[in-house]
């Protein structure tokens, strides 16, 4: 395959837009119609793009519709958290294919994280059965400090200053991208979820931290070196909470789901009433897991937790919206099953803190792709990557 910068455009259109046709890929890429066919018929012989019928006619002649070929090639997607790490193969079309696999992988004083992530994606990569160069490419979502240009977590998967992508690549086998788990949630929504075709928006990343991926004029932001949205990190208490960042009084140690499980533990062990008396406490996931069913089944030990944490987060969301003034505030990942429990505290939080011209104009959103957006974030990563 020769490779053409037009080319990869196009695959990037269709992955985005599904079914275009060559007037709406030209008026699209400003590219001339010779041009866009000549490219469409090169990736038609390369397999990469197939005919997918006629367009709904709107008069006169209707004209063809082009999709990529759903198995042409395949991407990995990798979402990581704190304590555990899900793999899953999906094809162009970000359809599932084959089991997730899903693991424990510490990331906080673990220094074998890495290779133990290494021998895991070489695993299941093997597993496939699929040739490694029919592989467009891994993308891995985690959390930390991440320099998305040199591939660096500055938190998490030490590899002493070398490139994290460049380190998987050579081991993998296949181009490796890495970028923060907020900012990949941030992008899924903007790209396929509850936030596409908004300009301004603040994405939430409800997990074991409390992350925050920022969609401003249509582009995720990242700030001057990569590193905005450290939301879990605004001071909201005077309390003595230590947080991970080693402050006290953050978001995070407040209100995050984290602490959500531990508050859990010591109510039950303080003699509450709740379905969450048999918790495994060694398991944070299970117990988070546990919390998040309990309180949507009723529980009200449950949901006195989940409010208590929402309030604080709508104290926080406070300070964001008098900042950035967004047009929609939009609350996913992990902790989105559990929304609409959410929605009240943190709305009364806004009104308690929240001058209410700004807050009044602030649409609260609970996400579609939920849990799922760090993964559909990776695919696009490797997408936005994809050369031709």
């Amino acid at each position: 395959m020769k490779n053409t910068p037009l080319k990869s455009l196009i695959i990037k259109n269709l992955y985005f837009d599904k079914g275009l046709s060559c007037a709406e890929l030209s008026e699209l890429l400003d590219k001339s119609l010779p041009s866009i066919s000549k490219a469409i018929n090169e990736l038609i012989e390369d397999g990469l793009v197939i005919e997918d019928g006629y367009a709904r006619s709107s008069g006169g002649r209707r004209p063809l519709v082009y999709s990529i070929k759903a198995d042409a090639l395949y991407m990995l997607t990798v979402a990581m958290d704190q304590f555990s790490t899900r793999i899953q193969l999906i094809d162009l079309l970000n359809n599932p294919i084959g089991d997730m696999m899903i693991f424990e992988l510490p990331l906080w004083d673990n220094p074998g994280a890495l290779a133990e992530l290494i021998i895991h994606l070489n695993e299941y990569i093997d597993n496939t059965g699929i040739q490694r160069d029919r592989f467009a490419g891994i993308g891995i979502g985690m959390p930390g400090f991440i320099n998305v240009n040199e591939g660096i977590n500055y938190t998490h998967l030490a590899t002493d200053g070398q490139s994290l992508t460049q380190l998987l690549t050579i081991e993998t086998g296949i181009p490796t991208y890495i970028d923060n788990d907020s900012s990949l949630i941030a992008l899924a929504e903007q790209k396929f979820g509850i936030a596409k075709s908004r300009k301004d928006v603040m994405v939430i990343n409800l997990g074991w931290g409390i992350g925050l991926g920022m969609i401003l004029n249509d582009d995720i932001y990242r700030g001057n070196n990569g590193f905005a949205g450290e939301f879990s990190h605004i001071p909201i208490s005077d309390s003595n909470n230590l947080c991970a960042c080693g402050k006290r009084g953050c978001l995070e140690a407040e209100a995050s789901l984290l602490v959500v499980v531990q508050k859990a533990i010591e109510g039950i062990k303080d003699g509450r009433i709740s379905m969450l008396k048999y918790i495994e406490e060694d398991h944070p996931k299970l117990v988070g897991d546990a919390i998040m069913d309990a309180a949507n089944n009723g529980d009200q030990f449950a949901i006195e937790l989940l409010s208590d944490a929402g309030y604080k987060i709508g104290k926080a969301l406070a300070i964001l919206i008098h900042i950035m003034n967004p047009a929609s505030i939009v609350l996913s990942g992990r902790g989105a099953i559990v929304g609409k429990i959410l929605l009240a505290p943190i709305q009364q939080a806004l009104t308690k803190y929240c001058i209410p011209r700004l807050s009044a104009s602030t649409e609260l959103l609970i996400s579609e792709l939920g849990f799922d957006a760090e993964l559909v974030g990776a695919a696009i990563l490797v997408m936005e990557n994809l050369t031709t």
